[in-house]
């Protein structure tokens, strides 16, 4: 998952009225500095103090003379109920947990690895150290991005989890056109695309035996709504749900939508692998039969013209020296 939208690590200890305050925010209005102390029982400079903590975490607030404090536009924040009764009988089988902050989600279930439960699943409404691909970092501000992760754990080994980042992106082509965000591709090995920018990328990261039980991290990030500041961070084509879809998506909606579809797909390549899903990930591929350059880490580039997947999840392009086959890892793809 390479970047789409990160913060520079931080070591910010969180102010308890932070969040509490956001929430009050979070309809994009302006609330006097008196209000909010007044609301939440505080002096005025502690509600100060609070958002400066927001702004240190990359929280941008907007603060005028006479008027109060406002963020530049209204956000939903994430509610626990609300996803829930999206997942409606599915909540009995999945463990949720909705935090106001964490630094990754990936990396919070990772240090959990041992005691979380199956189908736990993690989800930030502000996340400050998400990681992508190839150790690149996922900028995502408050309100600009859904991000979360999903523990799933397997009898399996983890050798027989190949292509399980590509199969994960097929949930995430079923939750996008239940959506209505039927313009959504995928590019191999774990983005999604439209119209050529990225709209959302995966993060698999797995623990166990190569022949025993194992435990895959599911992280995704997809883009909610990136204020233009973002957006010039990222170093490659972007775009967002806000752009994309043609109605608002509720992050609430989305994440129920998208824990049902993903339930349902892992519980499929339980049985069969990603042979079963192989044919509907090629039908959503962006660069099927198209040119593309496989940039190799050691610098080289290799050009070609895509010929399919294996049952495997592996790449297939047709090059000057006959067709290659290629795993994900630290090659990335391009298109010409």
């Amino acid at each position: 998952m390479e970047p789409c939208s990160g913060y520079a690590k931080l070591n910010i200890n969180m102010n308890a009225l932070t969040f509490p305050i956001l929430k009050l925010l979070s309809d994009g209005k302006f609330h006097s500095g008196e209000a909010i102390a007044r609301h939440f029982n505080v002096s005025r400079a502690s509600v100060w103090n609070a958002l400066q903590h927001a702004e240190q975490l990359g929280v941008e607030v907007f603060s005028v003379t006479g008027r109060g404090y406002k963020l530049p536009q209204p956000v939903t924040l994430l509610d626990e109920q609300a996803i829930l009764n999206v997942l409606g009988k599915r909540a009995a089988s999945l463990q949720l947990e909705v935090h106001d902050h964490l630094p990754s989600t990936n990396s919070y279930l990772m240090q959990n690895v041992s005691t979380a439960k199956h189908a736990t699943c993690v989800v930030a409404n502000l996340q400050t150290s998400g990681r992508g691909r190839r150790g690149r970092s996922w900028q995502a501000g408050l309100g600009a991005s859904l991000t979360f992760s999903l523990l799933w754990r397997f009898q399996c080994g983890a050798a027989a989890l190949s292509g399980l980042s590509l199969a994960a992106g097929v949930a995430l082509m079923r939750s996008l056109h239940e959506l209505g965000v039927t313009s959504s591709q995928l590019k191999w090995p774990n983005d999604v695309l439209v119209k050529r920018e990225k709209l959302a990328g995966i993060l698999i990261e797995l623990q166990g035996d190569m022949e025993g039980p194992s435990t895959a991290v599911i992280g995704m990030g997809i883009n909610l709504n990136l204020p233009a500041s973002l957006k010039q961070q990222i170093d490659q084509p972007v775009t967002d749900l806000a752009t994309a879809a043609d109605d608002t998506i509720d992050p609430n909606h989305l994440l129920g939508v998208l824990l049902k579809h993903l339930a349902d797909v892992l519980a499929e390549f339980e049985k069969t692998g990603f042979s079963q899903l192989r044919s509907e990930w090629s039908t959503h591929h962006a660069y099927h039969n198209q040119n593309v350059r496989m940039l190799m880490p050691d610098g080289r580039e290799i050009h070609g013209i895509v010929q399919g997947i294996t049952q495997d999840g592996s790449l297939l392009v047709e090059t000057a020296e006959g067709v290659q086959r290629f795993i994900s890892g630290e090659i990335s793809l391009r298109g010409l």
